[in-house]
C-alpha cells in the first residue's frame, strides 16, 4: 500500500509523485483549476482551512516555494507558521523529530518540509500523529511533487491533454529533485514521449530505465517538441569537474531562438527557477511570445492550494 494514501485511497501526506495513481494527479490538476479564480477576487480568500495550522519547515533556502505555499495557505484561511530552521532549533542541535514533536504539541495539522536531505519528508511522515499531512517541499535530489504539478497543470493549461505530446527535459538532470518529479507525473499522465537532453555527466546512470529517450544534442533532442522543459544547473556546479565552463554549456545546452526553432512552432518553454540567463535560457527566448515562466509561478498558488485542501479533507 502507498504510504501517501488513507486506506480507502485518499491522500494523507504528499512526498513523492512516483507510484501515485493517475486518477489522484488528474484530482489535484481539477481541483487546482477551481481555485484559479480567487487569486482574481477582491477578497482572495475561501474559508475551506479556517482554524487549521500548518507549519512551513523550511531547512534549507528558498523564497519561491516558500512564499507560494504561504499564499496558497492564507488563501485557504489557515494559520501560517514559517520557521527558517537553520536560524532557530536546528542550529542549537536540536534533533529534527524533537522540533517535530514540539511543533506537534502546538496542534499542528499539516508541515510543508523542505530540506537538503533526500528522505527527509518521508522521515517525518513516519513520525507524526495520524491526523497530522506532511508535504514534501523538495528533499535532496529526490523529489519536488508540488512543483511536478504546477508543471504539469500548465501544461495541460496550454496544450489541453498529454497523450499526445512529446516532452523535452533539458540540463542538469543528475542534481534535479524537479526532473525526478516531472518524469513520474509525465509518465502517469500517459505522455507517450519524454525525452531528456543534456550532457552525458549530468545524466542520471541508467535513467532510461524511467521511461525516457535520452539525447546528448539539442539539435536531435529538441525536434518535434511540443514542450521544452529547462531545468536550473547551479553556478557552483560550473566550477566541477563535470563542465568546462558556463559558456561552453550555454553554446550546446542553452536554449536560444534558433534551437527553440527545432521544436513545434507552437512549443511552449518551461523553467522551475531560478533561471541563470545566458548559461541554460536566453533572455530573447525566457521573455518571448513562446515562455509560460511567468505562468508557471501563478499557477503554482493554485495547485498548493488544491493539494493542501486534498489533504485537509482526508
Amino acid at each position: 500500500m502507498n504510504p501517501q494514501l488513507t486506506e480507502d485511497g485518499k491522500l494523507h501526506h504528499l512526498l513523492t509523485l512516483d507510484g501515485l495513481p493517475r486518477a489522484i494527479l488528474t484530482q489535484i490538476l481539477d481541483t487546482a483549476e477551481s481555485f484559479m479564480d480567487v487569486g482574481e477576487r477582491e477578497v482572495k480568500k475561501v474559508p475551506l482551512l479556517r482554524g487549521k495550522s500548518i507549519f512551513n519547515l523550511f531547512f534549507e533556502p528558498s523564497t519561491r516555494t516558500r512564499t507560494t505555499f504561504e499564499i496558497a495557505a492564507k488563501r485557504l484561511s489557515a494559520d501560517v507558521v514559517n520557521l527558517n530552521i537553520s536560524t532557530s532549533s536546528q542550529s542549537k542541535g536540536e534533533a529534527i523529530l524533537d522540533t517535530v514533536d514540539n511543533l506537534s504539541a502546538m496542534h499542528a495539522d499539516m508541515f510543508i518540509v523542505r530540506h537538503s536531505q533526500s528522505g527527509a519528508a518521508h522521515f517525518i511522515a513516519r513520525h507524526v500523529a495520524p491526523h497530522i499531512s506532511v508535504v514534501n517541499a523538495g528533499d535532496g535530489r529526490h523529489a519536488h511533487p508540488t512543483q511536478g504539478l504546477l508543471d504539469m497543470f500548465t501544461i495541460r493549461r496550454y496544450k489541453g491533454a498529454f497523450h499526445n505530446l512529446r516532452v523535452a527535459i533539458v540540463g542538469d538532470v543528475l542534481h534535479s529533485r524537479v526532473a525526478r518529479s516531472q518524469i513520474h507525473a509525465l509518465t502517469t499522465l500517459g505522455v507517450p514521449e519524454v525525452r531528456v537532453i543534456g550532457p552525458k555527466t549530468l545524466l542520471p546512470v541508467g535513467i532510461e530505465q524511467m521511461g525516457v529517450k535520452v539525447f546528448h544534442t539539442m539539435e536531435a533532442g529538441l525536434k518535434g517538441c511540443d514542450v521544452v522543459i529547462m531545468l536550473r544547473l547551479q553556478n557552483e556546479r560550473m566550477k566541477s569537474a563535470r563542465l568546462p565552463s558556463a559558456q561552453e554549456y550555454f553554446k550546446f545546452f542553452g536554449l536560444t531562438s534558433e534551437k527553440l526553432a527545432l521544436a513545434k512552432p507552437d512549443a511552449i518553454v518551461m523553467h522551475p527557477g531560478p533561471m541563470n540567463r545566458g548559461v541554460e535560457i536566453d533572455s530573447a527566448v525566457a521573455d518571448g511570445p513562446q515562455s509560460v515562466i511567468l505562468p508557471q509561478v501563478t499557477y503554482g498558488i493554485a495547485v498548493r492550494m488544491a493539494v493542501m485542501a486534498l489533504l485537509a479533507g482526508n
